[in-house]
This record gives structure tokens, C-alpha cells and sequence, in this order.
């Protein structure tokens, strides 16, 4: 049995003055995503995508590199679109994203809504594994999405409950199955 990992990239060097999509990964996610590439659980990866963000290509590149594999871009993998609001102080963004996982129907502030952010990522994974054959594959991308997939996967209410704790967590399904294996789960010690 194969099994599918949905990553999240690690903690990022926020800069306000460019648009989060081009964030790159903190001396600290780089090290963390580093240590997670070591790990004897990914040993069965024939295959790694990413979002088209910065930060998730960073991170797809330091695990790929360990496996001498390519780093496959879907654009479809990436964040809710935030763009309306561009960047948040860290209480505000907070209580936006409450309302956004709260209300997953309706466009908070001019984000992408959660229905629709949720169907465009489980759209995009679910073609990627329609063109998968064998071995562990690996998603990484980011947080607010991997939650919308693994509420998909669980047949559950959108629900921040089921958020990561912090930036850079994974949970893990089987293939073919799209059974939860675990939730999340940290990559390396925080």
C-alpha cells in the first residue's frame, strides 16, 4: 500500500513589503524541512509536488533533493487566495482566517471562499493521483488548504478545529484508498 503526505511548508521571513505568494522559508523552516527530508518515513517517495508558491517550491526542493527527484508545480495546490487583503498583522490575519474556515461559504474580506479553495485542491490532488502508479507521493503546500483536503478526506464540516497547530505539520492517506493514516503531525521538533 502506497501512501500520499500533504506537507505544509515551515515557518516563513514575513515581509510585508512583498506579496505573500513570493514569502520564502526562515533559517528556522529550513532547518526544520531539512530534518523532516532525513526522515525514514518519506524513504518510499517516487514523487514530490508543490504549490506554486516560494516558500512550498523551497521546501519541495530541500525534500526532493534527498531523493533526487524533480519538484512538480501545480498552481491549483496553492493557498486560498488572500489577495484582496495582501498582507495581515498576526491578530487580524487570525480572526479573518476564524471567519473564513467559520463561514465556508461566504467570501470574508475578498478571500477565496473555503467551498471553493477546498474543491480546487481536492480537484487538483485527485488528479495527480489519477496519473500517480506506485510509491509514496508527496503534496507540500500550505496550511489553510491541507485543512480543506483533510476535512475532504474525512467527509467532515470545514472546521478550523481541524487546523495545524503552527506552520509545517503533514498528514498522511493511503492509496488507493484516501484513508486518514494520521492527522497532523509535526515535520521536525518546532
Amino acid at each position: 500500500m502506497a501512501t500520499a503526505f500533504f506537507i505544509t511548508h515551515p515557518e516563513v521571513s514575513v515581509d510585508p513589503a512583498l506579496p505573500v505568494p513570493a514569502w520564502r522559508l526562515s533559517d528556522r523552516g529550513v532547518a526544520r524541512m531539512r530534518t523532516f527530508a532525513g526522515s525514514a518515513l518519506l524513504s518510499g517517495l517516487t514523487s514530490i509536488w508543490s504549490s506554486s508558491e516560494a516558500k512550498a517550491i523551497e521546501a519541495a526542493g530541500l525534500l526532493a533533493a534527498g531523493f533526487g527527484l524533480p519538484v512538480q508545480v501545480d498552481e491549483h495546490l496553492g493557498e486560498n487566495d488572500r489577495t484582496a487583503t495582501g498582507f495581515l498583522p498576526p491578530a487580524e490575519f487570525e480572526r479573518v482566517a476564524d471567519s473564513f474556515f467559520a463561514n465556508p461559504h461566504e467570501s470574508v474580506r475578498g478571500w477565496e471562499r473555503a467551498v471553493d479553495a477546498q474543491e480546487r485542491v481536492a480537484r487538483a490532488v485527485f488528479r495527480i493521483l489519477g496519473t500517480h502508479r506506485d510509491g509514496d507521493i508527496a503534496f507540500i503546500a500550505h496550511g489553510g488548504v491541507g485543512t480543506l483536503l483533510l476535512c475532504k478526506l474525512l467527509d467532515t464540516t470545514i472546521s478550523r478545529s481541524r487546523d495545524q497547530p503552527f506552520q509545517g505539520h503533514f498528514f498522511a492517506f493511503d492509496l488507493p484508498g484516501y484513508k486518514i493514516i494520521h492527522e497532523w503531525r509535526p515535520i521536525a521538533e518546532g
